[in-house]
């Protein structure tokens, strides 16, 4: 028996009994207290279950066909580990009381019980739960308001997205983020979010992209049993598990045309019906939207409401592309070398820091993420020189050659001794290679001794011919 449709209510609580008779009473004192019930007959049942039904507590007997309450217990917190399970039994000992503590079970009761005992010992795992949530939450609110967490800058337009956030994050208007690829909206919308008086509340992000639109209209809106092939229980949708916090819808350019005139309802009612549901839903969601498409284009295409264009753009929000604040980089260096450094910590040269501003960067900080990454995977030493950055980025301040021929007639209007040539070849070598002498002296065809030897040669040579 598997009976995964819960109704309505304050919370849900799953019963697991192989007894019909106790799951009928329980499931009739929790219902007069208003909580909704879900009932599963077994171990296997109850996972079945859990997959499918967001319970907020466990209730299970211990001695069951097949597996028992405890073993079941294991089985629950690698699924939801996060939902507590209170067992009963009749057969209740200190022993079993104990090792029902230690396969995870938040507590323990004893058959013959009290319904107030057992209300009691619910509640009590409710407020734990949500206790538990109530600090993760803000463990990850103080990790994201420590300065502006992960958003990261020095340049004039990124001062400005700081000044616009500490503006607009006590808000509850619409914010729209716009920006190329890889800028990073979502780092921007999350330290929105934990800027504020939300903070402690769910940050929910969904990419309208990842999920066709049909499945997109149930993961927001959320759905009842029965709504459609394979909907087999009632689901919440993100709106209502975003609620009093953040919903980031992004990729919002790539909505359906059916899904926006939904969604322009919701911003306007602030309430949600749920796939195949009869009643309305009021939700408290702020809702962020990023992008990296021209919506005003969009539009004039007939690819996107402009009336919920103007919803969700009350709060315009844009990151330009990290070619055009070069002076962010030294700061993003420093922080994905922290990020990616498994041996303690690495620098760059001037030289490969000086190649870094100088590339586009058509990827933005995700590419520049990618290169660093890359660059700490193939350096030698402690320090990342220009010959370990991506062959694209050391060749793109390269000036192109012309041809073999002009390549000779440059060198031949140096006019300089070949030794002198020599030695300001090796001293370029050096130069791209951020001093490092094992690298430089493997790219010049020489032995080290021998580059000591030329280096402090260098200078008698230069005074003997001025």
């Amino acid at each position: 028996m598997l009976l995964c449709e819960p109704m309505e209510h304050r919370h849900t609580i799953l019963i697991v009994d192989d007894d019909a008779a106790m799951r009928q009473m329980l499931e009739s004192l929790f219902r007069e207290q208003g909580y909704a019930t879900v009932e599963a007959e077994s171990a296997k049942a109850a996972l079945e279950c859990v997959r499918e039904t967001e319970a907020d507590v466990v209730l299970s007997d211990i001695k069951m066909p097949g597996r028992s309450g405890i073993e079941m217990v294991g089985d629950l917190r690698r699924v939801r580990p996060e939902t507590p399970v209170v067992l009963m039994t009749a057969f209740g000992s200190i022993d079993s009381a104990v090792e029902a503590m230690r396969a995870g079970a938040f507590d323990y009761i004893t058959k013959p019980f009290e319904p107030e005992a057992v209300l009691l010992t619910v509640e009590r795992a409710l407020e734990r739960r949500a206790l538990e949530e109530e600090n993760r939450q803000l463990r990850r609110a103080v990790d994201r308001t420590s300065g502006f967490g992960d958003l990261i800058g020095e340049s004039p337009a990124m001062r400005e997205i700081f000044a616009l956030i500490r503006k607009v994050a006590h808000s509850r208007s619409s914010v729209l983020i716009t920006g190329e690829s890889g800028t990073g909206k979502e780092v921007v919308a999350r330290t929105l979010h934990y800027s504020g008086p939300r903070a402690s509340k769910p940050f929910i992000p969904i990419n309208c992209t990842a999920i066709p639109e049909g499945l997109l209209e149930s993961e927001l809106f959320g759905h009842v049993r029965g709504a459609f092939t394979g909907a087999h229980a009632t689901k919440r949708g993100l709106f209502e598990k975003a609620g009093g916090g953040t919903l980031f819808l992004d990729e919002i350019g790539d909505m359906g045309a059916g899904l926006q005139g939904k969604l322009l309802r919701v911003l306007q009612d602030r309430e949600i019906r749920p796939v195949g549901g009869t009643q309305s839903v009021k939700v408290d969601v702020r809702i962020v939207a990023a992008t990296n498409k021209d919506l005003e284009r969009e539009i004039s295409e007939g690819r996107f409401r402009e009336d919920l264009y103007y919803r969700l753009n009350v709060i315009p929000l844009h990151i330009p592309p990290l070619r055009d604040r070069p002076d962010d980089i030294p700061s993003l260096v420093d922080a994905f070398l922290a990020k990616h450094s498994e041996g303690g910590p690495r620098t760059l040269t001037g030289d490969a820091l000086a190649r870094l501003q100088e590339y586009p960067w058509k990827g933005n900080a995700r590419e520049l993420e990618n290169a660093i990454e890359r660059a700490l995977a193939l350096s030698d030493g402690g320090e990342i020189g220009v010959r370990d950055l991506p062959a694209e980025v050391i060749g793109s301040t390269s000036p192109e050659p012309s041809g073999e021929g002009s390549s000779l007639e440059a060198v031949a209007r140096c006019r300089l001794p070949l030794r002198e040539l020599e030695d300001r070849y090796i001293e370029e070598v050096l130069r791209q290679t951020g001093g490092n002498k094992v690298q430089a002296s493997r790219i010049l065809g020489i032995d080290r001794k021998t580059l000591y030897r030329r280096r402090l040669e260098a200078p008698r040579r230069q005074a003997a011919n001025s």
